[in-house]
């Protein structure tokens, strides 16, 4: 998979088969801090800036790419790293965080799971919120790394980070799963869907889901099964590098379970 330059990620998203990458990153591979000496920490430190305030989520710091960054202008070649997807702070993570942030009481004591997590900004609102234990998984293993460093620069240790492809595999008992931004691609849609009904199905688990409006999303069968629960205006920023959306929205999971 080529890298695209950091501005057109975007684009990407509605385009990229997701099913493609995750095939081949199916290795579980647990990350600790001791991975921040290692090079892909430095590089991330030397070529990200830390980033909060023109996002849904002020009190979060994250390392993102922004325009400030060498490798923002740079050939897109020279990047020695897969597309990195944990660099952006998307706009459905922006909501399922803030939402969490607003209402503590959702993650406070639970195991909470967050899929697809990319920087972590929704593992890390879940970690503050008080919640008994978070996962982070991401099949690119950067995202891991990215992950450790942003929960240090917001005073939380880190949370477990897993990057195994979890989608399909037997159900943990998570009393709460987070997806943002999830929803791009209509084979990972249709095989996320039959995964949180297992889970479910098996656990009870809640699961909430942030979008800012995609068209992949809304033309999608899940959303007949989805109660909207909040709803957010985009700081102007966002909007601007998300193509013009204005608002991100928190849905809860609600689908008609068989018994088992």
């Amino acid at each position: 998979m080529k890298l695209y330059h950091i501005r057109n990620l975007w684009g990407m998203l509605q385009t990229t088969k997701i099913s493609e990458k995750v095939s081949c990153c199916g290795n579980k591979q647990r990350f600790s801090s001791s991975l921040l000496s290692g090079d892909i920490g430095r590089f991330i430190v030397e070529n990200t800036e830390i980033v909060g305030e023109d996002s849904l989520t002020p009190e979060i710091k994250l390392r993102l790419l922004t325009a400030k960054c060498r490798f923002w202008h740079a050939n897109p070649v020279l990047w020695p790293l897969p597309d990195p997807y944990w660099a952006i702070y998307w706009p459905g993570g922006q909501a399922l965080a803030r939402y969490l942030l607003n209402n503590p009481g959702v993650a406070k004591g639970k195991r909470v799971l967050d899929l697809g997590s990319g920087c972590g900004a929704s593992a890390i609102a879940a970690s503050l919120c008080g919640a008994s234990h978070v996962v982070a998984n991401d099949i690119d293993n950067v995202s891991a790394i990215a992950t450790i460093i942003n929960c240090e620069l917001n005073g939380i240790g880190p949370v477990e980070c897993l990057s195994d492809n979890m989608i399909g595999s037997q159900p943990k008992h998570y009393d709460l799963i987070l997806l943002g931004d999830m929803f791009y691609d209509e084979a990972l849609a249709d095989g996320l869907h039959r995964w949180l009904d297992s889970c479910i199905n098996a656990h009870g688990t809640t699961v909430l889901i942030g979008d800012p409006g995609r068209a992949s999303f809304e033309e999608h069968d899940i959303k007949r099964l989805l109660q909207q629960i909040a709803e957010f205006e985009l700081p102007k920023s966002v909007q601007m590098e998300n193509y013009g959306l204005t608002c991100s929205t928190v849905w809860r999971y609600q689908p008609k379970l068989s018994t088992i």
